[in-house]
């Protein structure tokens, strides 16, 4: 009985080792895995939530039965230190935020919810949101509006008459000249300069390059929309479906069908990133913030590439998950504030008590301007 004990802990702890070393695989695929040339394996960051929480479990397992076992396991925690960062940091909000910082909210609106309208009073829950926090820069995705007025939907005249608090408003049509497409839109209480597209390849996502004078300063604003997963209702039901009630064929079938989509959307951000990136380390200015609707997780190419030169505004003020994507059990931050290394970021924050876009909204106060 005593042999079989111990043959029985050398195979869980072989077991442990393996997931130790997937877990680090998955922390540093970015680093690793060019989307563009292993699509599939690049999409290994999305499950390292997943693989950090088993090996947690097999540190307290070891603890309890084995203690000594324990160090693979937390020598692999350790070596994650970064990823578990970006994935969860911990960062208590502070009460004191200097007078010379500046408050940036990004959110994709997810067309204002089809773009209704509930009343003459309170146009629209996710305008009157954006309303009242007040923010000095206001960066969209998704956003669009009907081209004539009427009772039910918004209009152009409707926002701009609810943000006449922002003198400086900029749209970007990422698909045509069509009103109702999609678009990307920049509100700001400060001067636009400058407002540039950066030229790359889809169909519907985009992304401008904007220098704004902030009190005196030039600065780079990026606002983003990078390529979706174009996953239909269809896709999403399989995926709920595999998290409710996991069986072999479910999971087998739904695992090949996303892993499929993930991976081409992936491989179509990974030169989207790039050239963002680009954009980032030839700019001309001192200051930069990047922001906007990723389509990815901390731990990705696309993540990774853009924020080299710069840092993730959650990362270094933000506390949990901050999970940005509300629906069909897709838990991931994917919509991003950035910022320059000169700059500090305050109480970042992924605002989940509105719920009307199948995003939440994200923001930070940041300075010193």
């Amino acid at each position: 009985m005593k042999h079989f004990g111990k043959i029985l802990a050398v195979l869980i702890l072989l077991v442990n080792l393996i997931a130790s070393l997937i877990m680090l695989f998955s922390a540093y695929s970015p680093l690793l895995i060019d989307p563009r040339v292993h699509p599939v394996l690049s999409t290994s960051g999305l499950f390292f939530s997943v693989l950090l929480f088993i090996n947690v479990a097999f540190v307290a397992f070891w603890i309890v039965f084995y203690w000594k076992y324990a160090i693979f396991s937390i020598l692999a925690l350790l070596l994650c230190c970064n990823p578990i960062r970006d994935i969860f940091p911990f960062h208590f909000r502070t009460k004191y935020v200097p007078l010379n910082c500046i408050k940036v909210l990004s959110y994709n609106v997810m067309g204002f919810d089809g773009q209704k309208k509930d009343s003459t009073e309170n146009l629209n829950p996710i305008l009157d949101y954006i309303k009242h926090q007040r923010a000095d820069i206001v960066c969209l995705q998704e956003y669009s509006f009907v081209k004539s007025e009427d009772k039910k939907h918004l209009s152009e005249k409707d926002i701009r008459k609810v943000m006449k608090k922002y003198p400086y408003y900029h749209r970007y049509n990422v698909n045509g000249t069509g009103v109702t497409g999609n678009k990307l839109a920049l509100f700001s209480k400060f001067q636009i300069l400058t407002a540039k597209p950066i030229h790359y390849k889809s169909d519907y996502n985009g992304s401008i390059v904007y220098e704004l004078n902030i009190h005196g300063k030039i600065v780079t604003l990026i606002n983003n929309h990078l390529e979706s997963n174009k996953l239909t209702k269809f896709d999403k039901d399989v995926y709920t479906d595999m998290i409710k009630k996991p069986n072999v064929g479910a999971v087998s079938f739904g695992t090949q069908l996303l892993l499929g989509k993930l991976a081409d959307a992936a491989k179509i951000r990974a030169a989207q990133a790039d050239s963002v990136a680009r954009r980032i380390a030839i700019s001309r200015n001192k200051y930069i913030i990047v922001c906007g609707d990723f389509n990815d997780s901390p731990i990705s190419y696309a993540h990774y590439k853009i924020v080299k030169n710069i840092k993730d505004a959650y990362t270094e003020s933000g506390f949990g998950l901050g999970i940005s994507y509300n629906q069909n059990h897709f838990y991931f931050r994917i919509d991003n504030i950035m910022l320059s290394r000169n700059l500090q970021s305050y109480n970042c924050e992924v605002d989940d008590k509105i719920k009307e876009s199948d995003h939440y909204p994200i923001w930070s106060y940041m300075g010193p301007f």
